[in-house]
């Protein structure tokens, strides 16, 4: 090469490099769709395993600032089936602070002086920038020895400890069979024995339907294809490896209908238990039926709403007519587990209650305006309400979630409430106690440190 050619190659090569630079440091663009690089999965699973520590101890460290962890069981109060209540405010506010002067405050200042607490920002998924489907290592333990089906991730496990999340394996009341009392008999119900359990007490859809929702089917992280998070080919996610038994096990995921990812909402699993007598499903979405949320579940809530990457892994598309209606009807035999101090009008019998109790749900009518979406017998309005909770806080990102404004929220049933810790749609109130104090705060009803308590006693008798 000659000098005459020798300088314009070398000019465009720089020119060339400097374009490749320029277009390398643009930020990616926005994008409704799954960003699927195709990698060798063992140079993937390496690189996720390898970053596994350091991605548990960044949410370890935020959930140890905001919360206080330790097992601290309620006194004489426990769950259905005898786990123990978590008690006490678990949110911690700063030093010199204290909830009675936030109470006092207005949201305008609370927001100025920057002093909401950190344990009522949203709570981001343990790797909001990667997300999917989590679970408490006792369900993927027993699922793992009953069904030889592992619900491992190789690059994420759990946050939250055991002691506060429902107890497990949740009982099962059906509303057609109230005289059976808990016909899970104690077990969790999976494919390996839901025919034992339920053959001669469900009818033939029913039981079918059943069977729906206790097989795998394919999901973002656990399928067979080359990009998911299981260590080997996985069959899939059952329905009930979240609602266990009906119930809530609080798995964890994102929802998949926002976009872009630092606003997607981690989801608490909520329980499937009284789904007859609600007429809004999902926590945001207000689907109108039962149905419409068993097809949404399969077909866009397994891969993140995205139809594309779903029709890649696997999409088990039901059939409406049989498969959705079958599993529909088992769902609405889901009842809310007995509450031996009410009355068929939801309140409580003056008789059985102890004055506490009484005095709490007092405050629960009145002061403390929870009634004004809790309505007796089932203590829901079948609504979605925008609490406004943004009031209180300047926009943030905690470990990849944007705190800000979350958006009107459906109002779930308050019967059973407490056999289904933590709380909020998003994991965020670890005890019924943290649920009253945040509550207290978003509606201004400035109650007494007594008050407070009495309504904690009647919320753990609906």
């Amino acid at each position: 090469m000659n000098r005459s050619t020798q300088f314009p190659a070398i000019a465009s090569l720089t020119l060339l490099c400097a374009l490749g630079s320029a277009h390398a440091a643009e930020p990616a663009r926005p994008t409704s769709y799954t960003n699927v690089i195709e990698e060798d999965f063992g140079a993937v699973m390496a690189r996720m395993k390898g970053q596994k520590a350091q991605i548990e101890q960044r949410q370890s460290a935020l959930l140890q600032e905001r919360y206080d962890l330790s097992n601290r069981p309620a006194s004489g109060a426990t769950m259905s089936r005898g786990k123990p209540l978590q008690e006490g405010v678990r949110v911690k506010l700063r030093s010199g602070q204290s909830w009675d002067a936030l109470a006092a405050m207005t949201p305008e200042e609370i927001k100025a002086r920057d002093l909401w607490p950190a344990g009522f920002y949203p709570l981001p998924h343990p790797n909001h920038a990667e997300g999917g489907m989590l679970f408490p290592k006792f369900q993927i333990d027993e699922v793992n020895k009953q069904a030889r089906r592992d619900l491992t991730r190789f690059d994420l496990d759990f946050d939250l400890p055991d002691h506060l999340l429902p107890e497990f394996p949740a009982p099962i009341y059906l509303t057609t069979r109230p005289d059976l009392g808990d016909v899970s008999k104690g077990k969790l119900v999976t494919s390996d024995n839901y025919y034992e359990l339920f053959n001669g007490v469900l009818n033939p859809k029913q039981l079918e339907g059943l069977r729906l929702l206790v097989v795998p089917f394919p999901q973002q992280q656990f399928n067979l294809t080359a990009d998911r998070r299981s260590e080997r080919p996985s069959l899939g996610v059952a329905c009930f490896d979240c609602h266990a038994n009906g119930h809530t096990n609080a798995a964890t995921h994102l929802v998949g209908d926002i976009r872009p990812q630092e606003h997607r909402h981690r989801i608490d699993t909520p329980s499937l238990r009284g789904v007859n007598v609600q007429r809004l499903f999902g926590s945001q979405r207000a689907l109108k039926t039962v149905e419409d949320f068993t097809e949404f579940e399969q077909r866009a809530a397994y891969f993140d709403g995205d139809p594309v990457i779903a029709t890649k892994k696997g999409v088990n598309i039901l059939e409406r007519g049989s498969q959705v209606h079958f599993m529909a009807e088992f769902e609405a035999l889901l009842d809310f587990p007995p509450a031996p101090k009410l009355g068929w009008d939801g309140r409580l019998d003056p008789k059985k209650a102890g004055e506490a109790e009484l005095r709490g749900q007092e405050v629960f009518f009145g002061k403390g305006r929870c009634s004004t979406c809790h309505t007796p017998p089932y203590y829901t309005d079948n609504l979605m309400h925008n609490l406004q909770v943004e009031r209180f806080f300047k926009e943030k990102t905690i470990n990849g979630r944007l705190a800000s404004a979350d958006g009107p929220i459906k109002t779930f049933p308050l019967r059973g409430i407490k056999d289904s810790p933590p709380y909020l749609h998003d994991d965020r109130l670890l005890t019924l106690d943290d649920t009253v104090e945040f509550f207290n705060l978003v509606l201004e009803t400035r109650l007494s440190a007594d008050e407070k308590k009495d309504l904690v006693a009647f919320l753990r008798q609906l």
